[in-house]
C-alpha cells in the first residue's frame, strides 16, 4: 500500500491523500449510493433532536437491531423532552436495565440532559455542537452527530467506521488529527446530515473490518488503495491479509494467463486462475466474471463473446 502520509490542504503534493482525486466524484459517488439503497432504522426518519439524541445514546455499545424497539418503547412512554425531565429518574434507569442497554449512567445522564433542556433553554435544544457538548453525558462526538442529523448543522463524523474508510480508501494514517482534517474536507459543505450518515454507514455494510467490497458494491472501489492492492488492514483490524487466496492472487494469475495464452474462453481461463474452477460451481464462471469486471473496470482486460483478453 502507500505510505501512510499526513493529508495536507490540498496542495496537489504527495503529502495529499486526495491530490489525484476528484472530491467532487467521491463525494457524488457516496451520495448516490446511501440514498439507493440503505438500512433503514426509524432515527433516520426524523430531525427531532430529542429522538435523536436517545438514538445516539442508547446506540453506544449496543447493537442497533437491539436499539430499534428499546427506541420506539423509550419514546412510546417520554415521547417529548419536557416528559422524560418530568420522570422519576429510578424510571428510566430501570427501564434501561430492562432493555438492556448497557451503563445505567447513560439513562441518569440522558434524563438529567433532558432537565437541562427544559431548565436552561426553555425546552428548545441548543443548535451548535459546542452548546450541546454542555449537556449531560453528551460528548463531543454525540454532539456533532445531533447537530447533523437534526440541524444540518454538524461537522464532519469521525468514529471508528469513518477511520477504517479513511485508512483504507486513502491512506490517510492512524493519527486523530490527519483523520478530521480528511474527513472535514471530504464532507460537501452544509451537509452533514446526508454525509455523516452515508459515510458511517459505507463503514458498517461495506468497509467492515471483514470488507465486502463488491457485494455491497462499494461506490469508492474506483479511488480505493486497500481494494486495489487486497491489503486491508485498518486500525481495528491489524492483521495484514494472507495473499494466498486473495482476490489480488487471482486478478494476477489472469493477467498473467492472458499474457501467456493470449485470448482465452472463460472455461479454460477458469481452471489457469484455481485448480477447483467449476463452471457452474462457488468458483465458477459467476465467479470468475467478477473479477474480470475488476480488471476491465481498470482497464487492463477485456470480455467479449465469452472470452477473455489483455486490452492492448
Amino acid at each position: 500500500m502507500t505510505s501512510r502520509s499526513d493529508p495536507g490542504e490540498g496542495t496537489g503534493e504527495a503529502s495529499d491523500p486526495f491530490a489525484d482525486i476528484d472530491l467532487a466524484a467521491v463525494r457524488e459517488a457516496l451520495v448516490e449510493w446511501y440514498e439507493d439503497d440503505h438500512r433503514s432504522f426509524p432515527w433516520r426518519e426524523t430531525s427531532d433532536p430529542y429522538e435523536i439524541l436517545v438514538s445516539e445514546v442508547m446506540s453506544q455499545q449496543t447493537q442497533l437491531g437491539r436499539v430499534i424497539e428499546a427506541w420506539e418503547a423509550f419514546l412510546d412512554r417520554w415521547p417529548t423532552v419536557a416528559d422524560l425531565a418530568a420522570a422519576d429518574r429510578a424510571d428510566v434507569v430501570a427501564f434501561w436495565t430492562d432493555h438492556s442497554l448497557g451503563y445505567n449512567n447513560r439513562a441518569r445522564y440522558l434524563h438529567e440532559a433532558a432537565g437541562q433542556i427544559v431548565a436552561d433553554y426553555d425546552g428548545e435544544f441548543p443548535r451548535e455542537p459546542d452548546d450541546l457538548a454542555e449537556l449531560m453525558g453528551v460528548g463531543p462526538y454525540t454532539a456533532n452527530a445531533v447537530a447533523s442529523f437534526a440541524f444540518d448543522n454538524g461537522d464532519a463524523v469521525v468514529d471508528t467506521n469513518v477511520k477504517r474508510v479513511l485508512y483504507r480508501a486513502f491512506g490517510v494514517p492512524d493519527d486523530d488529527a490527519a483523520f478530521e482534517r480528511a474527513a472535514g474536507r471530504l464532507m460537501p459543505d452544509g451537509e452533514s446530515r446526508v454525509w455523516n450518515n452515508a459515510i458511517m454507514e459505507l463503514g458498517g455494510v461495506a468497509c467492515e473490518k471483514t470488507p465486502t467490497c463488491d457485494g455491497a458494491e462499494c461506490p469508492w472501489r474506483e479511488w480505493c488503495h486497500a481494494y486495489q492492492t487486497g491489503d486491508f488492514t485498518a486500525p481495528d483490524v491489524p492483521t495484514q491479509p494472507s495473499f494466498d487466496g486473495s482476490r489480488r492472487q487471482f486478478r494476477g494469475r489472469i493477467v498473467a494467463a492472458l499474457s501467456e495464452h493470449g485470448s482465452l474462453a472463460l472455461d479454460d481461463l477458469g481452471p489457469r486462475v484455481r485448480v477447483d474452477y467449476v463452471p457452474d460451481g462457488e468458483y465458477g464462471r459467476e465467479w470468475l466474471r467478477d473479477l474480470l469486471s475488476d480488471l476491465e473496470a481498470d482497464g487492463l482486460v477485456s470480455v467479449s463473446d465469452g472470452r477473455a483478453r489483455l486490452r492492448e
